[in-house]
């Protein structure tokens, strides 16, 4: 092959290769523009979701705070065990489960954020925070669960979460409500609850 072909051929890679990572820098930009948000407005997302949570815990009313952040069709998952997903599909359910029926007889809890991830480029935010209970401890340290909680959350735009995904250790949680039965701080709420949730497992 004379030297002028084997400097055509080189220059037929070249372009080849050129092309081809032209094509993947579009695909990037376009992955970035689907699903891609500016950082400033999810941080802004995350401040009014931890402002709202406050008026929340303060008036226990989760599902007139917290129900317009989720998109009509969301999609909440709680993980409390390895085997055990419970699933509430669409804003509707959202509300009336998760912030209203799941949260009966924990008035008065709290569950302070203790830091905050964001995730611009993919529009994803996670959170970890705690669950404290009414009442002291002898000690004057706070009823609390052991570790933290944390929440996964998919942003939708519009200052609306489109999924999110909780996990929790339940061992934890029931060695708590443990500690506050025997403290006889358990709301009579609670207790039902408990009841219900005994005759119907």
């Amino acid at each position: 092959m004379s030297k002028w072909k084997i400097i055509m051929v080189a220059f037929m890679v070249v372009a080849l290769l050129a092309t081809f990572l032209s094509g993947c820098d579009d695909d990037g930009e376009e992955e970035k523009e689907k699903y891609g948000f500016p950082r400033e407005e999810i941080e802004e997302m995350v401040r009014r979701f931890l402002d709202a949570n406050k008026k929340a815990e303060a008036e226990g009313d989760w599902k007139k705070h917290l129900t317009p952040f989720y998109t009509e069709d969301a999609e909440h998952t709680v993980n409390a065990a390895s085997s055990l997903d419970e699933v509430a599909r669409g804003r509707d359910e959202i509300s009336d489960w998760v912030l209203g029926t799941a949260m009966e007889g924990l008035e008065g809890w709290t569950y302070p954020y203790q830091q905050v991830l964001i995730d611009e480029t993919k529009g994803e935010v996670v959170g970890f925070w705690k669950q404290i209970a009414p009442g002291k401890r002898p000690d004057g340290s706070n009823y609390e669960v052991a570790g933290m909680g944390v929440s996964w959350f998919g942003y939708a735009g519009n200052y609306q979460w489109s999924w999110q995904k909780d996990f929790l250790d339940i061992d934890n949680v029931v060695a708590l409500i443990g500690e506050l039965g025997q403290a006889g701080l358990l709301s009579d709420a609670l207790k039902e609850k408990i009841r219900t949730y005994m005759e119907g497992s």
